[in-house]
């Protein structure tokens, strides 16, 4: 199973606040326990708001809106992509990170047998031709 790990925005990322040296170093080793473990696909710190954009979507209409955002509470800091074998594993691996005054957000990632029939054989080939081309597979 894999799990979209979401570390939310606070006042300080989106202020463009680094985080210290001992968080880095802190956060090495942990990420260096995932890696070594088998459980990290994925993983980064974003920028602040300020320097994003969104786009809306409306029938064919795209609008594109700058940062900053103002719900901090609604943004995210950065992220993990996680391969275990529970939700409750990505949760006792999370319980070890060297976060404080933060709220971190777990989701699972659709995997192809989750959509059922409507993901025939031609999208289910499509997808993994996909997968290779960004894993660099020819």
């Amino acid at each position: 199973m894999r799990f979209m790990v979401i570390v939310k925005a606070s006042k300080d990322s989106e202020a463009g606040v680094l985080p210290s040296e001992e968080l880095l170093t802190a956060m090495g080793k942990f990420n260096e326990e995932l890696v070594k473990a088998g459980v990290m696909l994925a993983g980064e710190g974003l920028q602040a708001s300020s320097k994003g954009v969104r786009v809306r979507f409306s029938g064919g209409k795209r609008t594109v809106i700058d940062g900053p955002f103002a719900e901090t509470k609604e943004l995210i800091a950065g992220f993990w992509l996680w391969q275990v074998k529970s939700k409750e594993e990505a949760i006792e691996w999370l319980k070890r990170a060297p976060f404080e005054d933060t709220e971190v957000e777990i989701r699972q990632v659709f995997e192809a047998e989750d959509f059922g029939a409507e993901f025939t054989p031609e999208l289910r080939e499509q997808e993994e031709r996909l997968r290779a081309q960004v894993a660099g597979k020819p």
